[in-house]
């Protein structure tokens, strides 16, 4: 499980993080829905370690991410909000040197590479070098990447910006095909339809805290509307939000 306590966040004067807490459970996709400059981009790097919080704890499985940063990235697959590659590198050697960064070397990793390109079903590009990638070949390697460890969290930051329909759909099969499997996920967005089709559960963020949470029924119940849009629409347009 992932879980947020009391997270705060200041960069200079603007309050990226105002006591955020929510949590993740395995077996679930956690969407966190906001609009631009919520915080949400905060959350996951302070979860995964890029950032340190002025205060507040991010656990993993119990693990304060903060206090043990590489053993709690031990077991999480970060899909980042860019797909920076290393562009001299082949699909397969970016993967693989993904897979070495997790301890999988030698013959374990070859395996675990060889794996994560099948199932993304990356063979045909997997000997080329990146340079000239599609941004849905770009997003198969990035993702390659997050899974080749098989970790049991996987955090994404708007994984379908910039994605065509096709691309879309991959991703989304093996997010649920993760789930399916115990995973817990969490993703940041902002696109209404994504959220509505994947997530158990979803966590509304504004002004860097929990505005509303539940499902997408539980949410539009809570507003008397019918559309996931709407009822955002109406929580974010509170200046107080509403605790679900």
């Amino acid at each position: 499980m992932i879980e947020v306590k009391d997270l705060r966040k200041q960069f200079g004067k603007v309050t990226a993080l105002d006591g955020l807490s929510f949590s993740a459970p395995e077996g679930q996709i956690t969407g966190l829905l906001g609009p631009n400059g919520a915080g949400k981009t905060t959350c996951l790097r302070t979860i995964y370690g890029l950032l340190k919080p002025d205060s507040g704890q991010a656990f993993i499985d119990g693990i304060d991410a903060g206090q043990q940063p590489l053993e709690a990235r031990r077991n999480i697959g970060i899909f980042p909000d860019k797909f920076g590659l290393y562009e001299r590198l082949t699909a397969r050697e970016q993967v693989a040197y993904f897979a070495a960064l997790h301890g999988l070397a030698g013959e374990a990793g070859d395996q675990a590479t060889e794996a994560a390109l099948q199932r993304l079903d990356m063979l045909e590009i997997a000997d080329r070098r990146a340079t000239g990638f599609s941004q849905g070949q770009r997003m198969k390697v990035a993702l390659a990447q997050a899974i080749v460890h098989s970790p049991k969290h996987l955090i994404l930051d708007e994984p379908s910006r910039g994605l065509d329909v096709m691309s879309t759909r991959i991703l989304r099969d093996l997010l649920r095909e993760l789930r399916a499997q115990g995973t817990s996920i969490l993703f940041s967005s902002h696109v209404m339809q994504e959220v509505a089709a994947l997530c158990d559960q979803v966590v509304v963020v504004a002004k860097g805290k929990v505005a509303a949470q539940g499902t997408t029924q539980e949410l539009c119940e809570l507003t008397g509307e019918t559309a996931l849009e709407e009822a955002f629409v109406k929580i974010i347009g509170t200046d107080e939000g509403i605790a679900a």
